[in-house]
């Protein structure tokens, strides 16, 4: 059985968060999202919870970091092309976001870039030819 990842993330704005997520492809499921939060789906495996902070307190004692000041974790998903990281690094630029907030990564068999969503939560998008990195790391 393949294992699901919700990413719990806080955003100062429900409704402008879920509209950026879905402007850069994801859906949301109305049935575990609320006015403090919004599930957004990018595949069947992976899941971004947009919480308001005071829903994102009722699961951790910690301050909420400012992820525009500073980094917690780098999140990252795959792409199926090149074209599909550039394009979403588009769409997340015109939705609101920051696009490559970090250096693009090519290695020929390995492509990257990132953007960071408007409450500066960074993201990679990545694309690998999976023979050609195999045949690279041979050598």
């Amino acid at each position: 059985m393949s294992k699901t990842i919700f990413v719990n993330l806080p955003v100062t704005d429900v409704k402008r968060s879920t509209a950026f997520y879905q402007a850069i492809g994801a859906s949301k499921n109305e049935q575990f999202s609320d006015d403090t939060g919004s599930c957004m789906v990018f595949s069947d495996t992976i899941h971004a919870m947009l919480l308001s902070h005071d829903k994102y307190r009722m699961f951790t004692s910690k301050k909420i970091a400012d992820a525009k000041a500073s980094s917690a974790v780098l999140i990252c998903v795959s792409a199926e092309s090149r074209d599909e990281v550039d394009a979403t690094v588009e769409k997340a630029a015109t939705a609101g976001g920051k696009a490559d907030p970090g250096p693009k990564q090519d290695y020929g068999f390995m492509y990257g870039r990132s953007f960071e969503d408007p409450d500066g939560h960074h993201w990679e998008i990545m694309w690998m030819d999976i023979a050609a990195a195999q045949k690279a790391m041979e050598k």
